[in-house]
Parts: structure tokens; sequence; C-alpha cells
């Protein structure tokens, strides 16, 4: 995870999304969570922040290590294979305040309700200002007609997210919906496609003409046309398709005229994996992809500069500080959200729950 984390230039905030934590197979889908897959992906998170951080820290300036130099979870939440995990660096969390941290969870794939598809998010006060991080993973499929699937559900997480009040939350400040946040972060595999036909686009990947095959990306079509996610920003796409690579540890896109083993998918290579922001007050500093060979996407990163609004002790006015939160969307790997997948459904799982 090393490179992917971008270490060496350690933020303040690190916001984790992941998908396919565990293979989509029907006994997942409907089964228990498994407590143990969020634990070990959260160990080796805390191992890589604090020890790798820890070490540039020390390269560079051996007298500032401290035990508020750590990272600390505030936030862990999984659904079935999509998983969110929200790290801030202690020192942050001593000079502002973090509060009202709740989740929520949203399963719309198979039949609308199972957690195969569908988002994580975490809710958040830091100091005066909102946030609300969501990770998810959108339907799949590059028919025609497959970006409206995509579309609805992105419709359906905004309706049906939702954030219980606690009793210190009965405020206006504190939102209880998604888009009741004043900073919003939306990523994950978000599955838009390329309206083009596969040829095509390995041609324009072949002359890395990033700009050319835009033009054909379904995501920012939704976006220009308000489709979806209206008002809402993504940075400059200046890498490589994330989507679909062959076999591990491969560089190559799956298809194109290449054999392929048994089964395989054949994919017009797509920018999957978004990251996505809504409000005021945020400035994309970095948007890249990584190189991590173990599934078949590429994982991506963002890295912000937003402001939060922090009250002044004198006057108890409310000033802007800016600081730094970086959102991943990893590649797939092989708490409870909405469970209203019931057994008599089994027939239809087998054919329809997988799929990335």
């Amino acid at each position: 995870m090393d490179e992917w984390l971008n270490l060496k230039n350690a933020a303040d905030i690190y916001v984790l999304g992941f998908q396919e934590t565990v293979p989509l197979k029907t006994l997942t889908v409907i089964g228990a969570e498994d407590p143990s897959v969020a634990t070990n992906w959260n160990q080796l998170i805390g191992t890589t922040l604090n020890n790798k951080f820890n070490y540039h820290q020390k390269m560079e300036s051996p007298s500032s290590i401290a035990g508020n130099n750590l990272y600390r979870v505030v936030a862990s939440k999984k659904m079935v294979g999509v998983l969110m995990s929200v790290w801030i660096r202690e020192e942050v969390m001593k000079k502002y305040r973090v509060s009202n941290v709740r989740v929520s969870s949203v399963a719309c794939g198979v039949m609308g309700c199972l957690g195969n598809k569908g988002s994580v998010a975490v809710s958040m006060l830091i100091e005066g200002t909102s946030f609300c991080f969501v990770a998810a993973h959108l339907a799949s499929g590059e028919k025609k007609g497959d970006e409206g699937r995509r579309n609805h559900q992105v419709a359906e997480i905004f309706r049906r997210s939702s954030f219980a009040r606690t009793t210190t939350s009965h405020h206006h400040r504190y939102p209880l919906t998604i888009l009741g946040h004043e900073r919003i972060f939306w990523f994950g595999d978000l599955n838009y496609r390329l309206y083009l036909k596969d040829d095509f686009a390995r041609n324009l990947i072949r002359k890395q003409d990033w700009k050319a095959l835009q033009e054909f990306d379904q995501l920012q079509k939704e976006l220009e046309e308000g489709g979806v996610f209206e008002g809402w920003k993504e940075g400059n796409i200046e890498f490589a398709p994330t989507y679909k690579y062959a076999s591990s540890p491969s560089n190559l896109y799956c298809g194109g005229g290449l054999p392929t083993r048994s089964g395989g998918k054949q994919r017009t290579p797509a920018w999957c994996d978004r990251i996505l922001w809504y409000g005021k007050g945020v400035e994309q500093l970095q948007y890249i992809r990584s190189e991590s060979k173990f599934s078949d996407h590429r994982p991506v990163s963002a890295l912000f500069s937003t402001q939060i609004e922090v009250k002044s002790s004198s006057n108890g006015l409310m000033e802007p500080e800016n600081i730094t939160p970086t959102m991943w969307q990893p590649d797939h790997g092989v708490s409870q959200g909405d469970e209203d997948g019931k057994p008599t459904l089994l027939s239809l799982l087998d054919k329809n729950v997988q799929g990335c």
C-alpha cells in the first residue's frame, strides 16, 4: 500500500474506500458480516500509515517524532464487499474538535435491496464544518442503457442514506442526509464506461490521448447533461483507464482480440474508478492512479486541501483554516447494510449477484 498512500507527503486525513473485499457470491451477499475482514484491512492500513509516515518524518526531522504524529481510525463501516475506513492524525484531533461521527449504508444490488452493489457513508463534523464521505460500488455492464441503472442507484443512495440523530445532534449543523453536508466526497467503482467501440478506445489509449478519450466517457456526459451528480466536480483525468486488466500481475487490458482464459470477460477499457466532490472551499491538488496489480482494476487517489470553520476563542466568530484530506479509491480485493434479502431470492442470486 506504500506507493498508493503516498506517505512521503502525508495528509491530515486519510479516507479509503474498497470494493469486493469479499467474493460477491450468494452466501457472502445474504449471509452475516464477517468482522474479521474489516479488522484485517484496518490493521494493515494502520500499520502502513503509522510505520511508514513516522519513518519519513524521522528521516526529515528526527526530533519531531511523537505520539501526536500517529494516525487513528475514527470511523470504519463495511457492507458486504464495500468498506470505508477514515483515519485522522492525532495532532489534528488535538487541535480541532472532531465530533458527531455517524455511518450509513445502502444496499441497492439484486432486486434493488441486496448488498452486492451499494454504498457506505461516513458523516462527521470537524469544528464547525460538516463532511460526508461516500464509498460506492455501482451496477456493472457496458450495454446501452446500463448507465441508466447506475444513475438510478446514485439517486437511490442519495434518497436512502440517512444519519441517525444522536443525543448531541439536535442542531441544524448536524445534517441527516448526504446533500445536507458542506463538503462531500464520493468515490468508488462507479462502473461508468465509454460510448466507444473497443478498437477505437484502445487506439486512443495507445496514443495516450486522454482528452479525446474523455469525450466518450459516460460519467462526464452525465455530469455535463445533469443526468447525475448535478453541480459536482471531478479533477482532470490524465491517466490510463483503470479497468479491466488481465489476471495479476499483467499490465495488459483484457480482450482486444487477444486470447483469454476460459470464461474471461471481454471488456472495453474504461475509467470505472472515480473520485468526485461537492461543496465550496475545496481544492483538488492531485488526481492519480497507482499500479497495484493484485486486481483487474487499478486504484486511484486524490489529494485535497479544504477549509474548515474554526471558532475564535477571543470573539466567538468562525474563521477558516485549511486541512488536507486524501481520498483513496483502491482496486478490488478478493456493517451491516440494508438486510432486506430473503432466502426466497436464492434462485435469482446465483446468476445475478456477481459482476464488477
